[in-house]
């Protein structure tokens, strides 16, 4: 059955290749990105399926905007994919708390935003459900993440305290937790990204199980396995592992 759908971050990355498979399926989708070309592209290709919803995600004005489009257009959501987000990494012999407040921004406060439009759509949809992309960074510390791991972090906490106050009005709540995935963020990294999936394949994955409505997608399996197991250990022994892979000297 052909759902309606709001995907945040759809202009590249995981957002983009699921917004190809969910149409691919058959759902309308409201496409929000800053960047309107891509979304444009798509609804070119699926006229008939597409809702262009660009804007500013971290402006609650737009955000709100783009929440009154829906409204107009469908009245109801069946799904809210808050995939939207940004990755800035730590020096921390240069620490800026404005490079965290900007990541917070955007993948935090740009989500309760977003929230706060999707939930009265949701509450009039069919098996309404709310999935929001966190990252399996939330499940052990790593170097220079401070920034990002702490927004997911956040993000994580805010879902799960959401499920429960949802619960009662049958709104589903899913956390998607990926490990590395190839897409134009990850590709900036200067440092090994094990068991790091291809996007098409992470979007799969993902459009695969939203119909159950899980409480959380996480994968690779094998990475997240690790993760959950190194996260047992003493705190001393963390560090001490974290520490190795920490870079010696930040660079220029």
């Amino acid at each position: 059955m052909s759902r309606r759908i709001w995907l945040t971050g759809a202009s590249s990355g995981i957002g983009a290749a699921l917004a190809e498979e969910l149409l691919r399926q058959g759902h309308r989708l409201a496409l929000s990105a800053r960047r309107a070309g891509p979304l444009q592209a798509l609804a070119t290709r699926f006229p008939e399926q597409v809702l262009l919803a660009p804007g500013d995600l971290t402006d609650a004005e737009q955000v709100r905007a783009i929440g009154a489009r829906i409204t107009e257009h469908w009245g109801a959501l069946d799904q809210a994919i808050l995939n939207a987000g940004t990755c800035e990494y730590v020096e921390v012999r240069d620490f800026q708390a404005a490079m965290v407040e900007r990541v917070l921004r955007s993948n935090l406060l740009s989500a309760a935003y977003c929230i706060e439009a999707a939930l009265p759509l949701l509450r009039a949809g069919r098996q309404p459900h709310l999935v929001a992309m966190g990252s399996a960074v939330t499940l052990w510390p790593l170097p220079r993440a401070e920034a990002y791991g702490a927004s997911k972090a956040a993000l994580r906490y805010l879902c799960e305290s959401l499920r429960i106050d949802l619960a009662g009005e049958g709104i589903a709540v899913t956390l998607v937790s990926p490990g590395f995935v190839d897409t134009p963020l990850t590709q900036k990294n200067d440092f090994p990204m094990p068991l790091r999936w291809p996007v098409d394949k992470a979007a799969r994955h993902i459009a695969s199980r939203l119909p159950a409505r899980p409480y959380e997608i996480a994968f690779p399996t094998l990475f997240i396995t690790g993760l959950r197991l190194l996260a047992l250990l003493p705190k001393g022994l963390q560090l001490a592992l974290g520490k190795r892979l920490a870079r010696a000297e930040p660079r220029p």
